[in-house]
């Protein structure tokens, strides 16, 4: 019985952010159990939660695991993902489903910020690569001013 994940961001009207959690999700499922790995946003792009949800049981999910790309709780974890999470659940009768914690509010949490941190000094000392995120694009960010 497949569990899939669904990781939902906030969504961007610019494409390039929508597309990096795409990224994100392909090296996610080639690391983690996950068969089943889709993508939604929040708002201002597609797809939303309840086509993505959809996308999910088509696949042959049995159970669907919202994960929110998000850092912080705010309403969007605590109100509008469940709501419509539970939107698209009553499509599917039986299928169940869980809206987990913002990863924001992990304990490796510190790590990461550590490293990204550390990374962006060493590159914008020259001691170091750019990073994927900031080196496609000149003058965005990872440069001392």
């Amino acid at each position: 019985m497949p569990t899939a994940l669904l990781i939902v961001d906030h969504g961007s009207r610019r494409a390039e952010s929508n597309t990096f959690l795409d990224g994100f999700a392909v090296s996610f499922a080639e690391q983690h159990k996950y068969e089943i790995v889709e993508t939604a946003h929040m708002e201002l792009a597609e797809p939303g939660i309840g086509v993505a949800f959809d996308a999910c049981i088509e696949r042959g999910a049995t159970k669907v695991v919202v994960c929110p790309f998000f850092l912080l709780p705010g309403n969007h974890w605590r109100v509008d993902i469940p709501a419509l999470t539970q939107e698209a659940a009553t499509r599917h009768p039986g299928i169940e489903w869980l809206v987990t914690a913002p990863i924001g509010l992990h304990s490796l949490m510190s790590e990461v910020l550590a490293a990204t941190v550390e990374g962006c000094i060493k590159a914008a000392s020259g001691d170091g690569d750019r990073c994927k995120a900031c080196g496609a694009e000149p003058d965005a960010a990872c440069m001392w001013r």
